[in-house]
């Protein structure tokens, strides 16, 4: 299919999103052979998946990265083209969710018909909110033994706040499952397990479900009149209307994020899937009917510019995706404005970079197809960028445009990660930069005062997998273990007229360095009203008058202090937040030098800060939790008995929001804790706030391990 022959109202931009286990990829997987993209229907439990192509994701059964692909959809003789992104389900690979949400037009909600809303469910539809993507929702496993339509449509209503339409119910449920009836059309539509679902057969409703397919139509029809004026003036004169008033009404609604209609099936029994295909292209909208693309003036932020989704304005679109390849890193973007050929110069304006499409693809999971043009709406990845990652733009260099950046969470889990040999250390460097370019959620960073690289990302599965792609994929060998807080030490009380003398007489010239210095608690504040500079949170002030410490050897004082406090005096930890003073000294004509002041400076800050005292501070974390109501007080103790301090509760639609502050040696393995304490609802993220003073009864076991 060429991409640019496409009209743009005939385009959808969609992705598929949900807890994991809903059946996400079982029902992409039927999309793509309804839609003839695929010939055969891939199995998630068979590992034969066409969008889940990892190794890893076939053998775990789950989704680890997302997945695109354009499929074709013929709908009352006119052909439309759906670019489809499956999303993965954990947790633990949000990030994958929320940069697709970032260049989706609509987007499809699929609950599982015995669960209904679980906890991932929440968090991808409030990433779903936060991009402003409307969504429609597909009420899957109908065939499950226990499943519960009307539950899990309440659930949508309760647990997410949303305003849910039901476009079809199930006819029975578990085994009995047989069809569904439409209740635009209110007829039936059964479906022939033999023909994979392929043919479909319309029937009158059975009297079994036909007094909750009338209540449930009558409730669609009540929340359709709430989007059309005209509408409800044709409901209050007692007309019927037509199911193409009732499906454009609800369009509006749906576009506008006031309503999501809502299906229902089984994508494994291959009932239902084809009317959600046709509710992708009668109720989410195409790339022309949402806002035109908001961003800046890359000379000037202050300069709001936007982008109109047309093949005739100015190029425009946004990195989302970088995928390492041996033939070169595969950058995917989504095109909002314009459009750019194979071979073309464009302007990355974030750094400045001109880059060159050497080559472009419209992808199908792991196959590519090459393209000459592409233009707005389309989803594409291309070959050839050398400085464009994710979360950057892309635009016409004569008028360029910077589009609203991505937000990645912080890394909520971190851990070591020791090379075996010297071969792998210098392997492994380039390895972590390149999984860090593929993936903003993971952080890596060698730890001087350790000793340690430490890796983090969102949770122990993306770790196990970063790990195993560096072990499987990179060939490289590696240990995993913990990593060690890092504390810091700190004074707690000022003492003045420490002196530090070093004479070293060894025949010849000796050396001969005199300081006598004073040292205070101080703060950042502090040294900005003071003028000072607080460079590794250490400021130094020379008050020294008369000449007693000439002015070339101050510098090698200051670089005595500051190298002592770096390295630490009680267990090895940085001292912070500490001010020296030079007040006095002495110096010898012939025997004083800069290395003999540097040790004399050392000499007197170990002696002033013994006298001062030394306690050690630890890292505190500002933790963020999202719970459901029902799980509020067993959040709340647990975080009390990690040293944790609620700072402020907030409700917000059924959740509560708890900020906190927790020690951060308390909270490693705090996401598996959390999850089990929530039955997997409750979310989490974690970002480092401030270093405070560590119990004294803790102190000397800290000192002792070090």
């Amino acid at each position: 299919m060429d991409l640019s022959k496409i009209d743009l109202l005939h385009t959808r931009n969609i992705g598929i999103c949900a807890h994991i286990d809903a059946g996400k990829t079982t029902c992409t997987e039927r999309i793509l052979y309804y839609t003839g993209k695929s010939y055969k229907m891939g199995e998630v439990h068979e590992g034969t998946a066409t969008m889940d192509f990892l190794q890893e994701e076939q053998e775990r059964g789950i989704t680890i990265q997302s997945a695109a692909t354009t499929c074709p959809w013929e709908r009352n003789g006119e052909l439309y083209q759906i670019n489809l992104i499956d999303t993965p389900g954990h947790v633990d690979f949000t990030i994958e969710v929320e940069r697709s949400m970032r260049v989706l037009d609509g987007a499809v909600a699929v609950f599982d018909g015995k669960e209904g809303v679980e906890a991932q469910s929440e968090t991808v539809w409030r990433q779903a909110d936060r991009y402003g993507v409307p969504l429609l929702c597909f009420i899957n496993k109908m065939d499950k033994i226990g499943a519960n339509w009307e539950f899990s449509f309440g659930t949508i209503r309760e647990r997410l706040g949303a305003n849910p339409i039901a476009m079809q119910i199930p006819i029975g449920s578990g085994h009995e499952l047989e069809g569904i009836v439409d209740l635009l059309t209110m007829k039936a539509y059964y479906y022939d397990e033999g023909e994979l679902g392929a043919k479909v057969e319309e029937r009158e409703i059975p009297d079994s479900v036909k007094e909750l397919a009338m209540l449930h139509r009558s409730e669609m029809i009540e929340q359709a009149c709430n989007y059309d004026d005209a509408l409800m003036e044709k409901v209050i004169n007692d007309e019927e209307p037509t199911s193409e008033e009732l499906r454009l009404a609800i369009r509006k609604g749906c576009i506008s994020k006031q309503c999501n209609p809502t299906f229902t099936g089984s994508a494994l029994k291959n009932i239902g899937v084809q009317r959600l295909i046709d509710g992708i292209i009668d109720f989410l909208p195409a790339p022309v009917e949402v806002e035109p693309v908001q961003g800046t003036d890359p000379k000037d932020p202050d300069i709001k510019l936007t982008r109109p989704h047309s093949k005739d304005a100015p190029f425009s679109a946004l990195v989302f995706k970088v995928v390492g390849d041996i033939h070169g890193d595969l950058t995917y973007m989504r095109i909002y404005s314009g459009s750019v050929k194979k071979g073309e110069r464009i302007l990355n304006p974030v750094n400045g970079k001109r880059e060159i499409l050497s080559r472009m693809f419209e992808m199908h999971a792991k196959d590519r197809a090459p393209l000459d043009e592409a233009s707005a709406g389309s989803i594409i990845a291309a070959v050839g960028l050398k400085n464009s990652f994710t979360g950057d733009t892309l635009c016409d260099q004569d008028q360029p445009i910077v589009l609203e950046r991505m937000t990645f969470p912080d890394p909520v889990i971190s851990m070591s990660i020791e090379p075996a040999t010297a071969d792998d250390k210098r392997k492994l460097g380039d390895a972590l930069v390149a999984i860090r370019r593929e993936d903003p959620s993971f952080r890596s960073e060698y730890n001087d005062e350790t000793g340690q690289t430490i890796i983090a990302g969102m949770g122990e599965l993306h770790l196990e997998i970063i790990k195993n792609k560096l072990t499987r994929d990179m060939k490289i060998n590696v240990e995993v273990g913990k990593p060690r807080v890092s504390y810091r030490e700190a004074i707690t009380k000022s003492v003045d007229n420490v002196r530090g003398k070093f004479v070293k007489q060894t025949g010849g010239r000796g050396q001969f360095g005199d300081v006598t210095i004073n040292i205070r608690p101080y703060s950042a504040e502090e040294a900005e009203a003071d003028g000072l500079k607080f460079d590794d949170s250490i400021a130094f002030e020379s008050k020294v008058v008369g000449g007693n410490v000439p002015k070339e050897y101050v510098p090698s004082v200051e670089a005595g202090i500051r190298n002592t406090c770096k390295s630490g005096v009680l267990a090895g930890f940085p001292l912070i937040n500490v001010k020296a003073e030079l007040v006095d000294g002495s110096y010898h004509p012939v025997d004083s030098s800069q290395i003999a002041f540097e040790q004399a400076a050392r000499l007197a800050i170990n002696e002033a800060t013994s006298k001062a005292g030394i306690t050690l501070l630890e890292p505190i974390m500002k933790v963020v939790i999202t719970t459901p109501e029902e799980y509020f007080g067993g959040v709340t103790g647990d975080i009390s008995s990690r040293r944790g301090m609620i700072i402020s509760q907030e409700e917000r639609a059924n959740v509560r929001l708890i900020t906190c502050e927790v020690p951060l040696s308390e909270m490693f393995g705090y996401t598996t804790v959390l999850r089990s304490l929530s039955q997997g609802r409750a979310t989490s993220s974690m970002e480092p706030l401030k270093y405070a003073p560590l119990p004294p009864s803790m102190v000397k076991d800290v000192v002792e391990a070090n």
